[in-house]
C-alpha cells in the first residue's frame, strides 16, 4: 500500500517543487511501452516525504502483451544453448557490480533503509546472479543405463515456459533477484512485477538487462497493483509464479493461482523469535541482535520479533537492549553515520504507531519511545524511533501479530523448553535464532524450531543463495523455495526417458 491517492489524470500530481513526477513505463518485448492505465500511484522517497516518481496501475491488458511477448519468445530461449544463457547472465553480473552504488543509492532513496543496508541487499542479490550463472551445471540430469536388459533411462530438466515474479516493497533490487536470474538461466521467459512503492531500482536493472543479449521478450517488467497481480494468478499461459509479501496476500496468491493450474512459491509474513541464554556471549551480541530488529527500520522478513530471554537473562538482555537500541542514530539513509532510515510511507507509519498504542492499552511495559523521535532537517520524512516493550505476552496483539516495524518486544521465559513451546504456538515459522554458548542448548534449539531458518550466535538467519530460501507454517505457501537447489527444481520440469535400441 501506499499513502497516495489513485488519480484518473495522466496529467495530474506533482512533486513538492512544483515539477511533475516522472511517469514510469513498462518494458515489454524488449521496448519500454507506456501503461494503458489512467491511474497511477506516487512514489515517495520517505526520508523526505516528496514525490519522486509516478507508478502505473498497469491493467491485465498490459499483462497480457507481456505474457505474449514472453511466449513469442520462449521457443528460441529454450533451445539457446545453456552456456550461451549464462554468458547472458555473467555479463549481467558485470553490469550489476559496475553501477553497484547507483543501484544502492536508488534503493536508499525510493525505500528509506541506509545505505549501507542497500549496498549489503545489493550485494546478496547479485550473488543470485552469480549461483545462476552456473545453470549449465546446475541443470544437469542423471540417469542409467540398463534398468532392465538393453533399457537405458534418462533424467532431463527442461524449463517450464512464461513465469511471474511478484516483488514486495522492503528489498526493491535484491527479492527480485531470486528468481529472474535463476528464470531465464534455466530457459524460462519471465515478467516481473516490481512493488508499485519501490519500482525505480528495477527500471534500474533493466536498463541494465537491455546491454546483455537478451532476446525480446525474454525479460518483461510490468508495474502495477491488485490487478496485475490477479491477473498473474489467472493467466492461462503463465506456468509458474513466485512471490514475496505479508501472509494474508501470499495465500491468496498461493490459493488462485494454483487453482489456475500454476505452480507457486508464495514467501509470507513472520514473527521471529530470538532467543537469549543466560550463558551469552553478551559484548559480542548485543550490537547484532540489536540489528537485528532494527536494521532496515525492522522492515524485513527475516528482522528480529521477539525478544525471549531464558532465565536470568531476563535483566541483562532487558538493560543492555535499552543502552544498545536507544544509541541507534536515527536519519536520513544518504547520510554519514545514520544507522536507522524512515519507514516506507506515511500510512505504514501510522499503521506502526497504532501498534505501540495497543501495546501500551494492553498493558505491556514501555521502555523506548520511538514515536517521539525527529529528524532535523526532514520533518516530512516518515520517521519513527527504535521501540521497545517488556513484558510482552503471546496473547498481545504485539506479541502475536507481525509489525514489519522498528518495534521490539520481550517475553521472558523460565527454560529453553518454554521458549520453544511459545515458538512453536505461532503460526508463523520463517526464521529464529538462539544465543549461546552452550554446543547442547543450540543443537537442541535447531533440532525443534518450527522455524526453516535457524540462526545460531546470528541475529539474521539468511542462508546464501546456493542455500534454500523461505519458512513454514503460515511463512510459506508451497513446495520448493527460493534460489539454491530448489530454484533449479522450481523453475524446470523433470522428464523421464526411457528407451531401447534394436
Amino acid at each position: 500500500m501506499t499513502d497516495s491517492a489513485v488519480v484518473a489524470d495522466r496529467e495530474a500530481g506533482a512533486g513538492s517543487s512544483g515539477e511533475r513526477p516522472e511517469v514510469l513505463r513498462n518494458f515489454v518485448g524488449g521496448k519500454w511501452v507506456e501503461s494503458t492505465t489512467r491511474e497511477f500511484l506516487d512514489v515517495y522517497n520517505p526520508a523526505r516525504g516528496e514525490v519522486i516518481a509516478r507508478t502505473p496501475l498497469s491493467t491485465a491488458t498490459d499483462l497480457d502483451a507481456a505474457v505474449i511477448a514472453a511466449k513469442k519468445a520462449f521457443p528460441a530461449w529454450r533451445d539457446t544453448p545453456a552456456v550461451a544463457r549464462a554468458r547472458s547472465l555473467f555479463r549481467f553480473k558485470q553490469l550489476l557490480e559496475e553501477n553497484f552504488e547507483e543501484i544502492a543509492r536508488t534503493v536508499t532513496t525510493e525505500h528509506g533503509k541506509t545505505i549501507d543496508e542497500s549496498r549489503g541487499s545489493v550485494r546478496r542479490g547479485i550473488e543470485c546472479v552469480e549461483v545462476a550463472c552456473g545453470s549449465p551445471s546446475l541443470m544437469m540430469g542423471y540417469g542409467l543405463e540398463n534398468i532392465a536388459s538393453g533399457i537405458d533411462c534418462q533424467v532431463i530438466r527442461q524449463p517450464v515456459g512464461v513465469v511471474a515474479a511478484i516483488a514486495p516493497f522492503n528489498f526493491p533490487a535484491m527479492v527480485p533477484l531470486w528468481f529472474l536470474p535463476f528464470a531465464v538461466g534455466t530457459g524460462n521467459t519471465i515478467i516481473v512485477k516490481p512493488s508499485e512503492q519501490v519500482p525505480l531500482s528495477q527500471r534500474l536493472m533493466f536498463r541494465l538487462l537491455e546491454k546483455c543479449d537478451f532476446p525480446p521478450g525474454v525479460v518483461n517488467l510490468v508495474n502495477g497493483g491488485r490487478e496485475v497481480v490477479e491477473a498473474i494468478c489467472d493467466h492461462p499461459e503463465i506456468r509458474a509464479v513466485s512471490f514475496v509479501g505479508s501472509t494474508p496476500v501470499a495465500r491468496a496468491v498461493y490459493q488462485r493461482a494454483t487453482h489456475s493450474g500454476k505452480r507457486v512459491q508464495a514467501l509470507g509474513g513472520a514473527k521471529n523469535f530470538i532467543v537469549v541464554m543466560p550463558d551469552a556471549d553478551w559484548d559480542r551480541s548485543i550490537d547484532v541482535i540489536t540489528e537485528s530488529f532494527y536494521g532496515c527500520a525492522g522492515e524485513r522478513c527475516l528482522a528480529g520479533s521477539v525478544l525471549v530471554p531464558v532465565g536470568e537473562a531476563h535483566k541483562e538482555a532487558r538493560d543492555r537492549m535499552v543502552e544498545s537500541a536507544r544509541a541507534l542514530k536515527v536519519g536520513d539513509g544518504t547520510e554519514k553515520g545514520v544507522e536507522m532510515g524512515p519507514v516506507i510511507s506515511s500510512r505504514h507509519r501510522d499503521r506502526v504507531v497504532e501498534y505501540i498504542e495497543k501495546g501500551v492499552a494492553e498493558g505491556a511495559k514501555l521502555l523506548l519511545d520511538g514515536r517521539k523521535v525527529k529528524v532535523e532537517g526532514r520533518e516530512k520524512g516518515f520517521f519513527l524511533g527504535p521501540t521497545l516493550f517488556d513484558e510482552v505476552r503471546p496473547s498481545m496483539t504485539i506479541g502475536h501479530e507481525e509489525i514489519f516495524g522498528p518495534v521490539a518486544t520481550i517475553s521472558p521465559v523460565k527454560d529453553l523448553n518454554e521458549a520453544i513451546e511459545v515458538m512453536h504456538a505461532h503460526p508463523n515459522a520463517n526464521a529464529t535464532s538462539i544465543f549461546t554458548t552452550s554446543g547442547k542448548a543450540a543443537r537442541e534449539y535447531a533440532r525443534l524450531s518450527s522455524a526453516s531458518m535457524v540462526g545460531v550466535n546470528i541475529g539474521v538467519a539468511a542462508p546464501m543463495a546456493y542455500f534454500p530460501f523461505g519458512g513454514s507454517k503460515d511463512s510459506f505457501f508451497g513446495d520448493l523455495k527460493v534460489h539454491g537447489r530448489d530454484a533449479y527444481e522450481f523453475y524446470t520440469d523433470k522428464k523421464v526417458v526411457i528407451s531401447r535400441w534394436f
